[in-house]
């Protein structure tokens, strides 16, 4: 088979432009985008950001909510050969600090004014000590963040200067060339920058759209923010398709609900059941239009997706499994699998990715139907770590394969089973956390001697983090205190919800066993417990 022709991502959405420029291509619950307008829009962003020096190569935050300019940008800077770096809004001054230097962001591209309670330019101001004001205007010389020269505002109007049409003056971007910087939380305290190639967003975009046979000019809805690559791969489906993504700045049942009212979208991709679960149990969805849902996106247990199945019986759920590391998506369904194929299993690997399982010890294949360690290689994924060649080293072995560090199996036709992890990493809501993050932030507290962070079921977030704190000689601590240090600092779904005071630790020869600390906590909860901290954990 010849393998697809290397494109960059400008390739991919003008292609659609000029076959489709009058077919909406982005829409919110206010605002409607067609190809061409978003077009227009993205050419208009690229002119700003060479206004702020931002040259081929360089790298720049986009610190927003869901909204057409954050996709206006990401196309500006596939029009440019920059790098867009989506920031998780929900991030703490830290992170945000720790993104800015570990990125070397030349600029930083956020909102104006608060929305609500979402202060993005506060936040900012915290993160980026020494900065007057979030202005388009600013031009930074700050010490401590040698590479970030500019710090802009989205919603000024577009900067006046020479450039050429769409800011353009260098060499066009080449299919190689990276496109994207992905953070993502692994095993280690800070989240890693997650480098992707034009070609690779391109390709996975192309296999997506195979495997799921979308059609020309469908509609999708999807509520999963622009820095997750559900958000922004599927979205790059959907635009290579020439069809209608529907999605919104934050999620709310009702916005949803009325959302798929009236665009009447063939395809709902909630993907995580924090979403979906929601949307299910609104009374309102029952009387949704939704007889026309050809499929719906979903990752949870079986027990879970067999009542989602059962809530749209006219429409076919499908699974997948992703990790950002390869491209966000690297195996799905068919939307013609058996419905015990599409309720239980991840599906099969992509075109153009290569799945294995090993043995985590061995590193070597297993037969069918073993359990052991995911591990996959592919011209989409990523190029590794920015700035950090000993992690991608670390996970990247000498045959090209990626250690997802999950725990699955494959059976004879290479559909992915997946059993659980076996990295030190929760996923809370849909959302990765660190243990190791979240630990290393406790141990800074003069109190805490030892902390070890584990992860319980939740019926609604998936998992939710509580810690195991040993104080240090002397002092007390409450469990509110223990939280309390956590404010602020690292983002809420990542703050313990349960805290246990320990004297010892459960121990193999050399480790802490967390899975008897996770067992031990499990067996303490009452039923009331654990409503209790369903309760914490919406709020």
């Amino acid at each position: 088979m010849t393998p697809p022709r290397p494109l960059t991502y400008e390739h991919l959405f003008r292609a659609s432009a000029e076959r489709v420029p009058d077919r909406a291509a982005l829409v919110f619950s206010d605002e409607r985008l067609t190809y061409s307008e978003l077009l227009e829009g993205a050419e208009r962003r690229a002119v700003e950001l060479s206004a702020l020096s931002l040259r081929p190569g360089e790298r720049f935050g986009l610190l927003m909510p869901n909204c057409p300019a954050l996709v206006e940008y990401l196309l500006a800077a596939a029009f440019l050969g920059a790098t867009a770096v989506p920031i998780n809004i929900r991030f703490k001054a830290p992170e945000l600090r720790h993104v800015i230097l570990d990125a070397e962001l030349a600029a930083l591209v956020t909102m104006r004014a608060p929305v609500g309670p979402l202060d993005l330019p506060a936040l900012v101001r915290e993160a980026v000590p020494g900065l007057v004001d979030v202005d388009a205007g600013t031009r930074l010389a700050l010490e401590e963040f040698p590479s970030l020269r500019a710090v802009a505002a989205w919603d000024d109007p577009a900067p006046t200067g020479e450039t050429s049409e769409s800011g353009r003056e260098a060499d066009p971007p080449a299919p190689d060339d990276p496109l994207l910087i992905m953070y993502t939380s692994g095993t280690t305290a800070h989240p890693k920058g997650c480098v992707f190639t034009n070609n690779a967003i391109t390709l996975n975009a192309g296999a997506i759209v195979k495997r799921l046979e979308i059609p020309d000019g469908d509609c999708w809805w999807n509520p999963l923010p622009f820095f997750h690559m559900g958000g922004i791969m599927l979205m790059s489906s959907v635009f290579a398709a020439g069809g209608t993504f529907v999605t919104q700045a934050h999620f709310t049942t009702a916005e949803a609900i009325a959302l798929i009212e009236r665009e009447r979208p063939a395809v709902l991709y909630p993907l995580f059941p924090t979403i979906t679960m929601d949307l299910l149990d609104d009374p309102s969805f029952a009387s949704a239009p939704i007889d026309d849902v050809r499929l719906i996106g979903s990752v949870a247990p079986p027990e879970v997706q067999a009542r989602i199945q059962r809530a749209l019986p006219r429409s076919r759920l499908f699974s997948a499994y992703g990790i950002t590391e390869l491209c966000g998506c690297v195996a799905f369904n068919s939307p013609h699998d058996s419905e015990h194929l599409r309720l239980a299993t991840c599906g099969a690997a992509l075109d153009g990715f290569e799945l294995r399982v090993v043995g985590p010890e061995t590193n070597l294949p297993l037969a069918a139907g073993e359990h052991g360690e995911l591990v996959g290689r592919g011209v989409q994924m990523f190029t590794g770590y920015y700035g950090n060649p000993a992690a991608t080293a670390a996970v990247i072995d000498e045959d090209g394969f990626f250690h997802t560090g999950d725990l699955c199996s494959m059976d004879e036709d290479a559909v992915v089973s997946y059993h659980g992890r076996l990295k030190d990493m929760l996923k809370v809501g849909g959302e990765n956390v660190s243990a190791i993050e979240v630990e290393s932030l406790l141990s800074t507290h003069p109190a805490i001697k030892l902390a070890q962070v584990v992860g319980i079921p939740d019926p609604r977030l998936i998992e939710v983090p509580v810690a195991f704190v040993e104080l240090a000689s002397g002092y007390s601590l409450t469990a509110a205190e223990v939280t309390a240090h956590c404010s602020g600092q690292i983002a809420s779904f990542k703050i313990p919800r349960h805290v246990r005071f320990v004297t010892e630790w459960p121990m193999s020869a050399t480790k802490i066993q967390k899975f008897r600390l996770r067992d031990q906590l499990l067996a303490e909860l009452t039923a009331d417990d654990r409503a209790d901290l369903a309760d914490v954990a919406r709020s």
